[in-house]
């Protein structure tokens, strides 16, 4: 079997850290956990791999793609010692290409979510400048056939009312109070161990590009549309 399938045993994994979250049974299960984590990490390095025939992914490995396993509970109400996941973060290469890709595997919280998940301030003011002057081409790309097929509508936190210095009464101001533009696609625990579930990933992540070709641009850009990279 192709070691980057996702496999049973992994998902099993997770569900049984779900149920024992505690450094004792974690520290028993330690052999389960390695397995698991290196048939993640193969998933990972193949996906790269896909993703880099038609995009330009930064991540050198799957190792350094995946997020840790461990909860910094320091800062956290949540006092468990493991996230019951795994993660997979990408990010696009060089500073012209802006967008960054995540998969969440997680029984019965598997999902994939691509966008902008903190703009800094400057790169917000100019996101939500360009909305406000260019919604119709923002709308354009959210009602896209790959775009409504593929995911859900458009995510990620917002101000309560309006960011200052935009109108309340736009009409666009849905999207302008949004501080992320996040699009997600779940999974059912049968998809993900699927053998064809990592074409499925990288194709749904394929389908973004339009939106992030258009970040991209606006991103480095200012209003007169000349470069400012």
């Amino acid at each position: 079997m192709r070691d980057f399938i996702i496999t049973d045993s992994s998902i099993t994994f997770l569900k049984n850290l779900e149920k024992n979250n505690n450094r004792d049974w974690f520290t028993e299960n330690k052999t389960q956990y390695t397995t698991a984590q290196n048939n993640i990490i193969a998933f990972a390095d193949q996906l790269i791999l896909l993703m880099n025939s038609h995009d330009a992914i930064e991540n050198a490995s799957g190792k350094k793609s995946l997020y840790r396993i461990y909860n910094d509970v320091r800062f956290s109400k949540n006092k468990l010692p493991y996230k019951p996941r795994f993660a997979i973060g990408l990010q696009r290469a060089t500073s012209l290409k802006r967008g960054g890709y995540y998969l969440n595997i997680q029984p019965e919280n598997n999902f994939l979510a691509c966008g902008f998940f903190s703009p800094n301030p400057d790169d917000l003011k100019r996101i939500r400048k360009d909305i406000e002057l260019n919604h119709d081409a923002w709308r354009e790309i959210f009602n896209s056939k790959s775009i409504k097929e593929n995911f859900t509508e458009l995510a990620g936190d917002k101000v309560l009312t309006s960011p200052r210095g935009f109108s309340k009464d736009h009409e666009a101001i849905n999207l302008i109070r949004h501080k992320q533009f996040i699009l997600r696609h779940h999974f059912t625990d049968q998809e993900v161990v699927d053998p064809d579930f990592i074409n499925k990933v990288n194709e749904l992540f394929k389908s973004v590009r339009p939106f992030f070709d258009y970040m991209s641009l606006v991103l480095t850009t200012d209003l007169n549309g000349e470069s400012k990279v």
